[in-house]
């Protein structure tokens, strides 16, 4: 198209120039401006899925501007990361507004956005019922986060027969009482005793808790564990956290997440935080050229995949068959 204008030109057509230019928007088209706030640190397994599906969707259409809040380490500074975020949101001035996870909707969308502006604004990674927010809005619409718990019991069992009853536990936090929600909601349909949903704050809870369990359940069902304090009070990684759980209890620990397995844990039919950035950023690609945001109304995440973490099943002695391992991505734990 380029090369034709330049001919064009050169033979002086310029009415047939400026016919080209209207029927091609795209060349001097100017990209969107978009503000990603993350609930959580940049480095966070979850965060950099959600960042690949955003960017994935979003392509050469947007120049995408992030703000990390942290919250998962360091909750209580999370207004002040908000705060942070809206000054940011103010200086740019975007044409659409990403916010990934449940913080970043109750310190940065409700006391910021909500009746302040009417750019659209996608969310993501959204554990709690959405009316917990006010969604949806005039101006927001998004994508939940639903674990397949379900799901991932049935192929716990699936693998090892003998799995007859199960325990959860998660972090102390927004997503952990969440997906105690969707438990108690769902637990009448899972295919193992729930022996108890716990809600842990410390690292030396989670330990003392890890060796009572090894003699209450036959295997435990994890949600992020990210933010669990060490000894000085600071937050833990999940991989740490996950350390601690499987030094005090020997049996099964299966996730809900692909790093979950990639840092030990046995199995999960797994969530991914590339459907839900991608997911979300359709929805807002979608909403800046114009669609109604009636017209895009809340969803939830769909796919799911088995992983196994091979190292692990091999420690536990599990035997499958090799009909169980069909079609499930075969890991091993990352340092």
């Amino acid at each position: 198209m380029l090369k034709k204008m330049i001919k064009l030109i050169a033979a002086g057509n310029i009415a047939a120039v400026l016919i080209l230019s209207l029927i091609s928007p795209a060349i001097s088209a100017e990209p969107y401006k978009v503000l990603v706030v993350m609930s959580y640190e940049e480095e966070n397994p979850w965060v950099r899925e959600i960042k690949t599906g955003i960017e994935g969707a979003l392509g050469d259409t947007s120049d995408v501007s992030y703000i990390y809040m942290d919250t998962k380490l360091n909750l209580a500074g999370g207004p002040k990361k908000a705060a942070l975020a809206f000054a940011k949101f103010t200086e740019l001035k975007p044409d659409g507004v990403i916010t990934a996870d449940d913080n970043a909707q109750s310190m940065f969308v409700l006391p910021y956005l909500i009746g302040k502006t009417d750019i659209p604004i996608m969310f993501c990674g959204v554990n709690a019922t959405p009316d917990k927010y006010g969604y949806p809005a005039l101006n927001v619409s998004g994508i939940l986060e639903r674990g397949h718990v379900r799901q991932t019991i049935a192929y716990l069992q699936q693998l090892d027969p003998k799995i007859e009853s199960i325990s959860f536990v998660t972090h102390d936090g927004p997503s952990g009482r969440a997906l105690k929600n969707q438990v108690e909601v769902e637990s009448q349909n899972y295919t193992a005793t729930i022996k108890g949903f716990h809600l842990v704050k410390t690292g030396d809870q989670l330990r003392a808790l890890g060796k009572r369990l090894q003699f209450e359940t036959d295997a435990i069902f994890i949600d992020s564990l990210e933010g669990i304090e060490d000894s000085t009070g600071r937050g833990t990684t999940n991989k740490d956290a996950l350390r601690i759980l499987m030094d005090a209890f020997q049996g099964p620990v299966v996730g809900a997440n692909r790093y979950h397995v990639e840092q030990g844990a046995l199995t999960a039919l797994v969530k991914t935080g590339e459907e839900q950035g991608r997911t979300a950023a359709e929805m807002l690609l979608s909403a800046m050229q114009g669609t109604p945001i009636a017209a895009l109304p809340i969803t939830h995440n769909h796919r799911g995949r088995r992983v196994i973490n091979v190292a692990t099943m091999r420690n536990l002695q599990m035997r499958p068959r090799p009909i169980d391992l069909r079609g499930a991505a075969l890991v091993n734990t990352q340092d």
